[in-house]
C-alpha cells in the first residue's frame, strides 16, 4: 500500500535536537570553511562553472538520465559529430536547462525572495524545450501524481503526494516556513527540501528543482557568498537511502532521521566541494602563468577565464565571445593549441565546421575521472 503525504504534520511539531546538535556544529563548520574558499576565488561563477555543470549532470542522473559531463559540454559546444543516442542528447538538453534555471533563479533573487514565484520561473526554464515541456512548465499540477516503479498505478505506487485541491495551501505553508525564524538554518533547509519533495507540486522536474533549492537557500540566507554548492554527488551515490529517508517522514512522522541524514550529507559535500574548489583554484593559478608565458598577450586573462567558463568550445566561439579583437583571438588560440598541457582537440575543423577543443585538466577535476 502506498505511503501518502503527511497531511497536517508540517511544519514538524517535534524534532529530537539532542540527536541533531552533534551534527549541526560540524556541518556549519564545514560550510563555513567552504565559504572561505569561495571568498578567495576571484569569480566563482566562472571558475566553478564545470562543477555547476557536473552538479546538473548528477542531479539529473538521480532521475535516470545517463549523459556524462563531457557529452553535455560537447552538445553545448555544438559538436554535430558527437556519437550519442537521441535519448542522451535529450538528457544533455535537460541538464543544460538545470544549470540555466539555477542562474536565472540566482538573478531572480535580486528582485524576489526565495518564493513560490521564483520556483515557478525556475521550473519553466527547467522544462523549456525538453521532454517535460507538455507538462505545464511553471504551473502547479491539477492532477494527482504518484511515485513508484515504471508502470505502477496509484494503488501500487510507493508514495502519493498531496492532493491537488490542497496543493496551493501546502505550498503557501512551505513558503511561510522558509521565512520564519527557526532555531538552525541548516535544519530548516533539511525540512524545506524534504517538504518540497513530499508536496511534489509540479507534474515533472520536482526532484531536480528540489535539489536546486539547496544552493538557492544557502545563498539567500547568507550562509554562502555564492550559490556554488553541489549536493547531488552524495545524494546520487546514496540514492536509495535518500529516497528511503524522504519516504520515512510521511510513513512514520519522524523528521529527525531525515534531518540527521541531510546534515551528514551537507557536511560531507561541503568538504568535497571545498577540495575540488581548492584544486580548481590551484589549476587556475598554474594555468594563468602558462597562458601568460605562452601568449605574451594583454588578453591572457580573458582567454583563461573563457577556458574555465566553457571548458569545451568551438574555435569560432573563442574568437567571438572572449571579447578580444578577432585577429588577437585567432593568434592567442593558435598559441594555446601549441602548448601540450592546455587544450585537447576533440574535433578537427572540416569544411564549414570549426574545430572543437577541450580544457582537459579542468574537466577531469570536475568529473573526478579522465574524460578527455
Amino acid at each position: 500500500m502506498a505511503v501518502t503525504y503527511h497531511l497536517n504534520q508540517f511544519p514538524p511539531k517535534t524534532l529530537n535536537l539532542v540527536q541533531l546538535i552533534p551534527l549541526i556544529g560540524p556541518a556549519q563548520a564545514a560550510l563555513a570553511r567552504y565559504d572561505g574558499i569561495l571568498q578567495a576565488i576571484p569569480n566563482p561563477q566562472v571558475l566553478l562553472s564545470p562543477l555547476t555543470a557536473q552538479e546538473a549532470v548528477l542531479s539529473s542522473r538521480i532521475e535516470g538520465t545517463q549523459a556524462t559531463l563531457g557529452e553535455v559540454l560537447r552538445v553545448e559546444a555544438g559538436d554535430e559529430d558527437i556519437t550519442i543516442t537521441p535519448e542522451k542528447r535529450n538528457d544533455a538538453e535537460e541538464i543544460l536547462n538545470y544549470r540555466k534555471a539555477l542562474w536565472n533563479a540566482v538573478n531572480g533573487l535580486e528582485r524576489l525572495p526565495l518564493s513560490q514565484r521564483l520556483l515557478k520561473e525556475a521550473h519553466a526554464t527547467l522544462l523549456q524545450g525538453v521532454r517535460g515541456r507538455n507538462k505545464d512548465p511553471g504551473q502547479y499540477r491539477s492532477i494527482q501524481n504518484y511515485i513508484g516503479m515504471a508502470g505502477c498505478t496509484l494503488e501500487t505506487a510507493r508514495f502519493v503526494p498531496i492532493a491537488p485541491n490542497l496543493l496551493n495551501e501546502g505550498m503557501s505553508n512551505w513558503e511561510k516556513f522558509i521565512h520564519t525564524d527557526f532555531s538552525d538554518a541548516l535544519v530548516q533547509l533539511a525540512i524545506v527540501h524534504a517538504e518540497f519533495e513530499a508536496l511534489h507540486p509540479f507534474q515533472d522536474g520536482n526532484g531536480r528543482l528540489g535539489r536546486l533549492l539547496i544552493p538557492l537557500f544557502l545563498f539567500s540566507k547568507g550562509l554562502l557568498s555564492s550559490p556554488s554548492f553541489y549536493m547531488s554527488a552524495y545524494l546520487e551515490t546514496n540514492r536509495d537511502a535518500y529516497y528511503d529517508q524522504l519516504l520515512n517522514i510521511s510513513a512514520t512522522g519522524d523528521w529527525t532521521d531525515w534531518c540527521r541524514f541531510f546534515l551528514q550529507a551537507l557536511k560531507i559535500q561541503a568538504e568535497e566541494n571545498g577540495q575540488k574548489a581548492r584544486t580548481i583554484l590551484a589549476l587556475y593559478e598554474k594555468t594563468k602563468q602558462i597562458v601568460a608565458d605562452q601568449t605574451h598577450s594583454q588578453y591572457a586573462i580573458q582567454a583563461l577565464d573563457f577556458m574555465f567558463r566553457m571548458p569545451v568550445f568551438k574555435s569560432t566561439d573563442f574568437i567571438q565571445l572572449t571579447g578580444m579583437p578577432e585577429s588577437s583571438a585567432r593568434r592567442v588560440l593558435g598559441q594555446l593549441r601549441e602548448h601540450p598541457d592546455l587544450l585537447s582537440q576533440i574535433r578537427p575543423a572540416k569544411g564549414s565546421q570549426p574545430a572543437i577543443f577541450g580544457f582537459r585538466d579542468l574537466l577531469n577535476i570536475a568529473e573526478g575521472a579522465i574524460i578527455l
